[in-house]
């Protein structure tokens, strides 16, 4: 038996085959362009962090560690502790009736999607999306060995008579949607288009994955009740929510609305990937909703980021080519922006980050049959003026595409 000469090269584990080829990502990639100095990024959904409530939030961990410091140190449950389970259900019976047994409590809404992967998919399973759809959705579904389809949308979301077709001819495990101030695009499903997808999900008898992180941060104060609490869709929803937009993404807390059975079933998942979530995070979270005006604080943010919605809106229509379609949100955090043909965000955007600005590039959030014309851009983290100085040299950068 010969043995191999190590010196010769480099030892490498071997990799798993859902992750061959994925040395990188989008979602990597957007935090290291966020942390470059030189560069205004538009590419990551970050919050500003001068609009933490930092005082608020600094209170609840005193007093967590003050008065259950040794439970809050400890190992928990994977379910998710007590008070916080009870402060999420108090928060989404405002639109859907709900139980503190009805929530499992997640590390951020990503843990939460491959939670669901790990309790519902088997290789080959069909997953229908919106196109686009949020990324890191895909991802999580994907390396779970699932087929990843997207459905037909138009400026009101996901189009009903697509999603009954993709159903039809798939079979799909189930469907993932984000009905508001959908990321990437921002767009919202109107009260008629959610009735109209519920009726298409209750008669085929398929179950939806609903994610909605964004939905309080509206720009007008109108809020739109989930797909869930349509007549019919608790039973056959998992309905996902994070703090991570509202409170701080650093605590990375957020939950799973559900009924019946499946929610044993993600508590055994959920034990496999993590066991719990952090226990001092849960309880300062569960502290702060109970104690803080947390719809006081969101109306501030809002209010901060309408002003910057604006300023890009403004900003960014002048510099687009003719025939260019750009979204104008009603909420949330970010911007979609299709240029149109002959355009290839992904090839333009060395030239946007050398002029000093990012963007995401949007063939990343397709499953497949990507619009490389476009580009998501957020909004939420810079001034007005910042925006409209960095939004003017990209314009720049378009305008040197065109010409070539």
């Amino acid at each position: 038996m010969t043995v191999p000469d190590s010196s010769q090269q480099p030892f490498r584990f071997p990799v798993a085959a859902r992750y061959a080829g994925m040395e990188s990502s989008p979602l990597k990639d957007i935090f290291a362009l966020a942390a470059r100095e030189d560069v205004v990024s538009f590419a990551g959904g970050i919050p500003d962090p001068a609009l933490f409530a930092l005082e608020d939030v600094t209170s609840c961990y005193d007093w967590v560690l003050s008065h259950q410091g040794h439970r809050a140190l400890q190992y928990g449950v994977s379910e998710g502790e007590r008070e916080l389970r009870e402060q999420a259900a108090r928060r989404l019976s405002r639109d859907l009736p709900t139980e503190a047994s009805q929530i499992r409590v997640t590390s951020g809404s990503q843990e939460g999607l491959f939670v669901i992967a790990q309790a519902l998919l088997e290789p080959g399973d069909v997953v229908l999306v919106e196109s686009p759809t949020y990324l890191a959705a895909v991802q999580a579904f994907s390396v779970h060995g699932a087929r990843i389809i997207g459905v037909d949308t138009d400026d009101d979301g996901v189009i009903a008579e697509a999603l009954e077709e993709a159903i039809r001819t798939h079979h799909p495990r189930m469907v993932y949607l984000i009905p508001t101030f959908q990321n990437p695009t921002g767009r919202t499903m109107p009260v008629a288009r959610r009735e109209a997808v519920a009726e298409v999900l209750r008669r085929t008898d398929v179950p939806l994955v609903e994610d909605d992180p964004y939905g309080a941060l509206s720009f007008s104060g109108t809020t739109w009740a989930p797909i869930a609490s349509l007549p019919g869709m608790g039973e056959r929803t998992i309905l996902l929510n994070s703090m991570s937009k509202l409170m701080s993404p650093g605590v990375r807390i957020g939950w799973m609305r559900a009924e019946g059975p499946v929610l044993d079933t993600l508590a055994v998942a959920k034990a496999a990937i993590s066991m719990q979530s952090s226990v001092v995070d849960q309880l300062t979270v569960a502290r702060y909703l109970e104690t803080a005006d947390l719809d006081a604080h969101v109306a501030r943010v809002s209010a901060v980021y309408r002003e910057r919605r604006d300023a890009m809106a403004s900003a960014i229509a002048p510099v687009l080519p003719e025939g260019a379609h750009v979204t104008r949100p009603e909420g949330g955090m970010f911007l979609w922006a299709a240029l149109g043909e002959g355009y290839d965000a992904q090839a333009m955007l060395a030239d946007a980050v050398e002029a000093g600005v990012a963007y995401l590039p949007g063939w990343s959030f397709f499953a497949d049959h990507a619009d490389r014309s476009t580009m998501r851009l957020s909004f939420v983290t810079h001034s007005p003026a910042v925006i409209e100085e960095a939004i003017a040299r990209l314009g720049e950068v378009i305008a040197r595409h065109r010409a070539a």
